[in-house]
């Protein structure tokens, strides 16, 4: 027997079986985008008990904070991604607001970011990690640094 022979488990698939049989679907559909009982028990916490709206194809990192003071105000959209020690506010103690945040479908909010009450994000936006979102964003727009300025438009 060879010893560079890979496992027996790894022999039996053929070489591109799983990349052929996942190209045609959708990314919220893919069985390999797996989630973990910590995320999956936060989707039904913020969905069911505090009536937030988020999709269910919306991926939340675990370390990631969504408002808890006023839950109903947060919307996020299909394929969005949130990345670690994010948070997403609809409330701000200090004037007393209470404002509805949205995040549009396939937007991506980079680690550590911070998204105000109020704040509409758009469609395919790109929030940069550490970005203060203090203003509505249009779609397709790349975002960066404190407070958030436009760095790339889709032309």
């Amino acid at each position: 027997m060879n010893d560079r022979q890979p496992p027996f488990c790894l022999s039996l698939l053929p070489a591109c079986a799983a990349e052929s049989r996942y190209s045609s679907m959708k990314r919220s559909d893919d069985p390999r985008r797996a989630r973990s009982l910590r995320q999956v028990w936060q989707y039904l916490t913020r969905r069911y008990f505090w009536r937030s709206r988020v999709a269910r194809s919306a991926w939340i990192h675990a370390t990631a904070s969504v408002d808890r003071t006023h839950p109903a105000g947060i919307e996020i959209g299909e394929d969005v991604w949130i990345g670690p020690y994010a948070m997403v506010l609809s409330h701000d103690m200090s004037r007393g607001l209470y404002a509805r945040t949205v995040i549009g479908a396939r937007s991506v909010i980079g680690a550590r970011a911070v998204v105000m009450p109020g704040v509409k994000v758009g469609l395919d936006c790109i929030v940069a990690p550490g970005c203060v979102v203090s203003r509505d964003i249009p779609s397709g727009e790349h975002i960066a640094g404190n407070p958030a300025r436009i760095v790339r438009s889709p032309d």
